[in-house]
């Protein structure tokens, strides 16, 4: 006998509400907001905040298993460690060139952003993909939850029996390993999660700056500003909202808590770039300064990123080394291939002049 059919959970009914409504508003947004850069945040935040909702129901739209999810990872790894070194990083030297800054002020703030990446993540452990049940991988297995635990081979807050057995030894090794931070697991994902959408939404409000501070009106071309950035966040979003609500469904949350956590989480990228905004107008004298410590701090942290999700894969999956590197290689080159699409000369230095303004580097000497 077929079970009765439940009503469909809240976020069942608002997700083809929202993509039906926002998508199709995108392009008359953009025209009532007079082709202006806060025009194009604008959009940019709602299309990421769209991205950050559409993670958390991507298990309703297709079957994303373990070894797809690798795949992914490696695509947006390549493509935001590309934005990192071809965009972001040769941004913030521009800006840092027009306003009279070195090479070693960027460098500071790249290093800066990478640090404070890391020790976000040794904290809050956040940057741990969860991978779907089922399919062609080891992920498959019971539906009740507890492998959408599993983070890259780890289940994050539960028994670990681990059992050696030793050729050149008589005995073997039993290790017991009790965790008991397991019910609170998803809540530091989301601490970690939220602080590093706060760095996206400041490294997508730096970028546009730095395009529109380089061009100056641009006109059309003007809504490619940031595309780099806006791309690399949009794209990691999803899988970051996946995390979050696959580890509170595991914990017995309910659909409607997990829609308004994932609401909560992506209103953390505006929240960042209300926050650069109001920098760079509290502090107005120090735009260039404000801007390419932005861009180069963001660039840290697109680096540091990355590398996280991508040099775990080189160590615990060898028998796809193939297809996840040359899929590494793609969203790289899709990385070089954002050039195209951006304003003309966001990379120039000056006019094409490399020469640091603020520095005399003539010396006389008698011998």
């Amino acid at each position: 006998m077929r079970p009765p059919r439940r009503a469909p959970p809240l976020l069942d009914v608002l997700m083809p509400v929202l993509v039906k409504c926002l998508v199709p508003g995108f392009p008359c947004l953009a025209a009532a907001s007079g082709g202006n850069a806060t025009g194009v945040l604008i959009v940019q935040c709602l299309l990421v905040m769209l991205a950050s909702l559409l993670g958390g129901y991507i298990p309703s739209l297709f079957h994303l298993t373990h070894r797809r999810m690798q795949f992914l990872i490696s695509l947006v790894g390549g493509l935001m460690l590309g934005v990192g070194v071809l965009h972001q990083l040769p941004h913030g030297y521009v800006i840092a060139h027009e306003g009279g800054l070195g090479l070693d002020w960027c460098v500071r703030w790249l290093l800066g952003g990478m640090v404070l990446t890391f020790f976000l993540m040794r904290w809050f452990h956040f940057h741990a993909h969860v991978g779907m049940p089922g399919g062609d991988d080891e992920l498959s297995g019971t539906a009740d939850g507890q492998d959408l635990l599993r983070l890259h081979g780890h289940d994050c807050g539960h028994d670990h029996d681990h059992s050696h057995d030793h050729d050149h030894a008589p005995h073997g090794h039993d290790h017991h390993h009790s965790h008991s931070h397991a019910p609170a697991s998803w809540l530091g994902i989301l601490i970690g999660l939220s602080m590093h959408t706060l760095l996206d939404g400041i490294a997508l409000a730096a970028h546009v700056a730095a395009d529109v501070t380089h061009l100056g009106n641009i006109g059309q071309g003007l809504w490619m500003a940031g595309v780099g950035t806006f791309l690399g966040v949009a794209l990691h979003k999803p899988l970051d909202s996946l995390s979050i609500t696959t580890l509170m469904a595991a914990r017995g949350w309910s659909r409607q808590s997990q829609l308004f956590v994932n609401l909560g989480y992506a209103l953390m990228c505006p929240l960042g770039v209300l926050l650069f905004q109001y920098g760079v107008t509290r502090f107005e004298g120090q735009h260039a300064a404000i801007v390419s410590a932005a861009m180069s701090a963001a660039a840290g942290v697109f680096i540091c990123i990355a590398l996280s999700d991508l040099l775990p894969e080189i160590e615990m999956h060898s028998h796809d080394r193939f297809g996840l590197s040359a899929t590494l290689v793609v969203g790289v080159l899709m990385a070089w291939a954002i050039g195209f699409l951006e304003p003309a000369h966001t990379h120039d230095h000056g006019g094409g002049s490399t020469e640091a303004p603020a520095h005399d580097h003539d010396h006389d000497h008698d011998h």
